[in-house]
Formats: C-alpha cells, structure tokens, sequence
C-alpha cells in the first residue's frame, strides 16, 4: 500500500493543506490542495526526452473548470464543460507566468502542469491554491525547477492590508491583488485597484511576501517529508550542449564587432522596428555564415552546432543591447532610460460608431472602438465565480499585419484574451454604475500597429473611445509598460520598452490608473525575482510615465462629451409595480413582443420592477414607454377619468377609461344605471350611448375585484368645482369695487 503523506499550514486563520499519494499517482508529480472548502488537484507531468527542433520550452498549464465544483450543471444543449472559460484562461496564464522563469533554459522536455478544480469555497481562490499545487507538484516531481514558489490574494480594507481576503472582505476592498514569488524575490504580480496609490501598493506586495516565505518554507518540509516516504521522484539532468571556448571566443570577437555597428547604425539613422530587425537579422546571418564555412568539418560531425552558433550570436546581441543600457544608458531607438515616443491621439474617427480612439505610441498603434447596449447585452458568465453577468467588457484582437506578418488569423488565443482581461481590469474602476449610466459596454480594441506595450496602449485607447462616446468615466486612465535590466548589483528600469527590449529585458511591468492611483498592474520576471527597492523604483517611474501620457491624451479630449452619438441607444428608464410585470410581458411574452415589434425598441424588465427602454429614435422609446405606462396604470378611487362607452347593458353601462393598446383590452368599470344621473334614469340610453366620451368618477371595486364608476359623483364634483371658482371670482370683483369706492 502506497503511504499517504498530508500536511498543513495555517494561513489567514484558514489550514491550507496539501496531499500527495493518494490521488493520480501516475503523474510525474500530484499534489491536492485542500483550503476552507476549496479543492484543487494539479499535477505535473514531463515528457522522457526533449522535443526534437525546438529552441523554446514547452510548457503548457490548464486550469479546469468542473461546474460541479459550485454545484452547477452546464448550461446550454450539450450539457458538459466545452471550452475554458475566459476566468480559467486567465487562472492558467497566473499559474504559468510565476513558474516558468524557474525551469533551466536548456529544457526542453514537453511539460504539462493540470489544475482540476474539484470543490469552490468563495472565501478561498482556488487559482491561488492552483499555484501553490503546482510549486508543490513540481517540488516532488521529477521536473528539474529552482523552486518552490508560494502565492497569495492580498486585499486592503478599512486601511490595512488582508491576505487572501473572504468573499465580504473582498468586497469592501480597494485592491485585488495575486503575488507569487520565491523566499528571496517577487516573481509576479497582477492587481486590479480603486486608485490605490503606488506606497499602499508596495506595502501590500511586500506584506504577501511575508506569507509566501512561510508557504515556501511549508512546501520544502513538505518535499523533505516526500523523500523520506518515497513520494518524490530523483531530478532529470539537463544536458546542455555548449560550445568549445575557443570556437566561442571567436563568434563573440566577430559578433560584438559587426552587431555593434549595426546597432548603433540603427540609432544614429533612426531606423524603424523593421529596418531594424532586417538589417541585425541579415548581420546575423552573414556572421552565421562566416563561422559556419570555417568549421566545415565540425558541422558534418555534429548537426547541432549551427543551432549552437546561431543560440551564441542571438546571446552576443542581447548582450550589446544590455551593456549600452546598464553603460551608457543608452536604447537601442536612442532614447534615455526615462523617455516616452512619440504619442498621437485622435477621437472620433469612425463616423458610424457610437464612440472610437486611436492611440499611437511610437509604432505601437491601437484603434479602440466603444458600443453602447442595453442591459439585456450584458455577458453571461457560466464559471466558478459568484458573479453571473458582466455589463463592461472589453475585447483585444491582434492580427499578424500589425506585426508585418502573413498568417491565418485564429480565434483569440491566450495572449489576447489575457491582453484584454488586463485592459478591462485598468478601466472597471472608472466605469459609472448601472444606475448612473444604465448600458452595457463593449470595448474592441484593434491592435493596428504593434511594438510593444499593446495592452497599455488599449488602456489609452480605450479611456478615448469611452469619452467620446460620452460614457461619463469617473476619471481618465492611461497605461505604460516598464522594463529592466539587471546584471549583478547593476539596474536600469526602461520607461516605455519596445519590443526588442521585452524580449532582451528581465521585466515586462504594466502599470495603468489615474492620475489619483494605480488601477491595474502585471509584473512578469525572467529572472529569479525582484526585491523592495526595485519595485518601489519602477512604480515611481511609470507613475511619472503615466501622468505624461494622461496629459497627451487630455489635450485632445479633456472630459467625456456631454452628448451620446445619434447612433447610440437613448435609454428611458421608468419603474412599475412588480406584481405589475406580468402585464407587460403577458401570457408567454405576447405583450412584450407586440411592444418591441410596434415600436422597434429593446425592453429589459428588471425583477424589482425597473424597466430598461433603449431607442435610437427619441419618439419610438417615448411611444413604447406610454404603452408601458397604460398597461400597468393603477385606477385611483376618487379620482375623475375620461372614457369610452364600449356596452349598454340593461343595469348601467361599461366604460373604457384605460384604451387598450396593442389589441390588449383595457381597462374598464360600470356605471350603474343608478348613477349615470343625479335624479332617476328609466333607461340606459336616455343618458348615453355606445362610443360616447363620459366623465367618470372611480368609487371603488366590488367584491369580485371589479371597477365600480359613477358618472354622477363625477358632474357633482364638476358643479362644485364650478360654483368654487365663481364665488372666488365674485369675492375678487367685490373687493375691487370696494377698492374704487374708497
């Protein structure tokens, strides 16, 4: 019988607990995390052998979504889980950016890492807990990693930081925040904010580094405990293939040289991203081929050594573009270490859009496009979360031409769902509430240009297009990626990076909020982590950046219009009885149908009684909201209506005072024959007929519910009302004659 081994740690007053050796014992490392009511399995599974012909490692993390996990059955006809769910796309991408930098660079055995989430207790993140499994899982696995890592939610409430706050603390907080990193450094972060200021954020970072050394710590007893019991696997060896040192002596002496030149050819001629990446590509390759003529008897004995000498050419670059950095601080564009490109801003640039803004950075160049909806186009959420519709959304695509390139464009990936995720999390803070600004919101940003930051320059893009379309944000938010490179004791943090400078740098650092506070950060590390200092440093600089860049955009346009586009939906907004709403949307929607076919508009009818009416055409929406109005009028008792004859009955006559609409009847009463008159009526028609316009006083309902009038009462309180204002107007003459006398 194979041992079981579990163990636990109390975290923010809950046992995070973790177990292995029970459950999916054939993967190369299986770790239950168990943590309130939250259940996540994650395993991770290697490959024997490297894939031939790559030079990249490939990892891939899923998170698994089981609706059964909240007690859900899928909705919709096929009635199983189908395709992630944005949310869980978003769970693996966390799980994957704090655990990739830590695996060897020469790796390239295939490695899966699988999240199954079997039990949700909202108090408890199950993505957090799919981290820390998998640290765990790849502690005790076969796979070589520098780990463990640990992670945890922070949120700030009533002024103090909170780790891995409840579902009510969450809530009440100003900060969503997921940090994951090693004993000694940061290894990432992601952070959706209400105008958190920069020190607030820092001290929060911080604060949750303090559990995840205790995580860390946990975990590697954990492993020890493993070892002892024969649950933890012996490490693969990683063979890295290197070049002999004089061979490398050489392409380097050749390499800095001749890329050098070309380089600095770049910045003194300001050449473009593609002219650029052409002419060092072409240097590349001729070195490639120099060096490969000259060992032509060692490459027909060892196939690999071209990969090896074009791996050491593409390192003598980054190498060059580093040491102008940390030396010099000079940018391969020829920028200062703190310096922005050159930004454009333009609004309303689509003439039928309800709200468009096209945002340039340099070569980086977004088109974001704002629709306006009712409240019926909200999303339909169907995931482990509480929440079951989201009324903004925001959408990022990405097509090869903005890179210079000829591909299939797919459906979105990973990137884009994760770019745009990041965009929606900058502006949510800022969008009006429901009551407020009763639509849904789309956002579409069009990646028309891309070197580097897009997600940033959707952030701006997006801020122009709300305001154009007149959507009344609570301020504008602006966004800016920062960069680093660290060699040593030796740091230089990138305003602005580009994309050579992604790929070359030790940082990708997202930074967007307003001029008041941070809204959204992302911070990805390729080196085993960052501390305090370099933080603070960069939060400081893109703080200083993003305030730059708030003022180009507000320069164009410095609040929302006042006005919505004439093609955007005007929203009318009235609220009705809920026992009413029956009548609205009669038997099986007939009534709601025959509104919307009438009038052309949409209708959404809220349980507590708030109806939504959104109308291009002003007229149509106020023809919809009197039919509405008809159908759930109340009748007052007391009160005097106008109304049709519609039957003449030998006791009285029934009387319309609500018209019908739509071929609904309306609403009628009788009039007893012994009070269509003040004195005594023979017949029915003596007094009126079928079709006349009668004035009815409403004097209550019989016991069946049925509308009692009287067209008596009703000329008795004419007449009185008649002979008030005569007698007003004989004490007025009087007092007017009396006036000329004296």
């Amino acid at each position: 019988m194979q041992p079981i081994l579990r163990k636990s740690l109390n975290i923010a007053g809950r046992d995070l607990i973790l177990e292995t050796g029970r459950l999916a014992r054939q993967a190369g490392g299986a770790v239950l995390v168990t943590y309130g009511g939250t259940m996540v399995l994650v395993t991770a599974t290697a490959s024997a052998t490297p894939r031939e012909g790559i030079d990249f490692f490939p990892l891939t993390v899923d998170y698994e979504e089981r609706l059964y996990a909240v007690g859900k059955i899928p909705g919709g006809f096929i009635k199983r889980e189908g395709r992630p769910s944005e949310k869980a796309i978003l769970s693996g991408r966390l799980i994957d950016r704090p655990i990739r930098p830590l695996f060897p660079k020469a790796y390239r055995n295939d490695v899966h890492v699988v999240a199954t989430v079997f039990s949700v207790d909202q108090d408890c993140p199950p993505n957090v807990a799919g981290i820390i499994g998998a640290s765990a899982a790849l502690t005790i696995s076969e796979i070589p990693w520098a780990g463990p890592i640990g992670a945890v939610a922070v949120g700030f409430v009533d002024g103090r930081p909170v780790i891995n706050p409840t579902l009510k603390e969450d809530e009440q907080s100003t900060l969503h925040l997921v940090v994951a990193g090693t004993r000694d450094a940061i290894m990432m972060v992601e952070a959706g904010a209400k105008e958190v200021p920069e020190n607030i954020l820092l001290e929060c970072i911080m604060q949750g580094h303090e559990e995840i050394k205790r995580l860390v710590d946990f975990i590697e007893d954990f492993y020890r405990e493993a070892q002892e019991l024969g649950l933890a696997k012996p490490k693969q060896e990683v063979l890295a293939a290197e070049l002999e040192s004089g061979l490398a002596e050489r392409i380097y002496a050749l390499s800095q040289d001749r890329l050098n030149t070309v380089i600095r050819q770049g910045i003194a001629e300001k050449w473009t991203k593609q002219v650029r990446d052409a002419n060092i590509d072409a240097c590349k390759q001729e070195i490639l081929s120099h060096i490969l003529a000259e060992e032509a008897e060692a490459l027909a004995e060892n196939p690999d050594l071209e990969k090896l000498i074009a791996e050491y050419i593409n390192k003598v670059e980054k190498d060059i573009v580093r040491k102008m950095i940390l030396d010099e601080g000079l940018r391969v564009d020829g920028r200062g270490l703190e310096d922005i490109r050159p930004i454009s801003c333009e609004v309303g640039v689509l003439a039928r859009t309800h709200g468009s803004g096209l945002f340039t950075r340099g070569e980086t160049q977004i088109l974001t496009v704002a629709t306006l909806g009712s409240i019926s186009d909200e999303q339909v959420l169907d995931d482990l979360g509480v929440e079951e519709t989201k009324r903004y959304m925001h959408h990022y695509n990405f097509p090869p031409y903005s890179v210079g390139e000829a591909r299939p464009i797919r459906a979105p990936g990973r990137r884009e769902i994760g770019h745009g995720a990041l965009a929606e999390r900058a502006l949510e803070p800022m969008i009006p509430s429901e009551e407020e600004f009763p639509y849904a919101i789309r956002l579409v940003s069009e990646v028309l240009g891309s070197n580097g930051s897009t997600s940033m320059g959707s952030v701006c893009g997006s801020t122009l297009a709300l305001m154009d379309a007149g959507v009344p944000i609570k301020a504008p938010v602006a966004g800016i990626a920062m960069g680093l490179v660290k060699e040593g004791d030796r740091v230089a943090i990138l305003t602005d990076i580009q994309g050579i400078e992604d790929a070359l740098g030790d940082m990708d650092f997202k930074v967007a909020g307003t001029a008041q506070g941070v809204t959204a950060l992302q911070m990805d590390i390729k080196i085993p982590g960052i501390d305090r200092s370099i933080l603070e440093r960069a939060l400081e600089q893109a703080r200083r950046g993003r305030l730059f860049i708030l003022e180009k955009m507000l320069a164009v346009l410095p609040a929302p219009r006042p006005q919505l586009s004439p093609y955007a939906p005007r929203m009318i907004i009235t609220t009705i009885d809920p026992e009413k709403i029956r009548d609205v949307i009669g038997p099986g929607g007939k009534v709601i149908k025959k509104i919307i076919e009438e009038t052309g508009v949409e209708i959404d009818i809220e349980d507590d009684g708030r109806v939504f009416i959104a109308a291009v055409d002003s007229k149509a929406g106020e023809k919809a909201l009197q039919i509405i109005e008809a159908l759930t009028k109340d009748i007052e008792v007391g009160k005097i209506y106008s109304g049709r004859v519609t039957r003449i009955m030998d006791f009285g006559a029934f009387v319309e005072i609500v018209p019908g609409v739509l071929g609904m009847p309306g609403k009628e009463g009788l009039v007893h024959i012994s009070q269509l008159a003040p004195g005594r009526v023979a017949r029915v028609e003596d007094v009126v007929h079928e079709g006349d316009e009668i004035l009815v006083k409403a004097i209550g309902f019989d016991p069946q519910g049925r509308l009692r009038l009287s067209r008596r009462e009703a000329l008795q309180a004419l007449r009185g009302n008649e002979e008030k204002t005569s007698n007003n107007h004989n004490r007025r003459h009087g007092r007017e004659r009396l006036r000329e006398k004296v």
